[in-house]
């Protein structure tokens, strides 16, 4: 079994800002303010989180079971 990755960078797609920031083992995150041009996101649709629309890496449930927070 694969290890999950903790750690995300969120791209911004307003301003291409980009962050590293570590992810909670057991919710979604639905909201996250771009720290450079104070755009909120929210997750695109299908998608159940930030992490799993604008990181690099899915969140860790939807890493370790395909599902994500109910």
């Amino acid at each position: 079994m694969s290890s999950v990755a903790l750690n995300s960078t969120i791209s911004c797609p307003v301003c291409g800002h980009t962050k590293v920031e570590t992810m909670p083992t057991d919710a979604c995150l639905w909201f996250y303010e771009c720290e450079h041009c104070k755009t909120v996101l929210r997750p695109k649709s299908g998608h159940c989180c930030v992490y799993c629309s604008y990181g690099t890496n899915r969140c860790p449930p939807m890493q370790q079971s395909g599902s994500c927070c109910a």
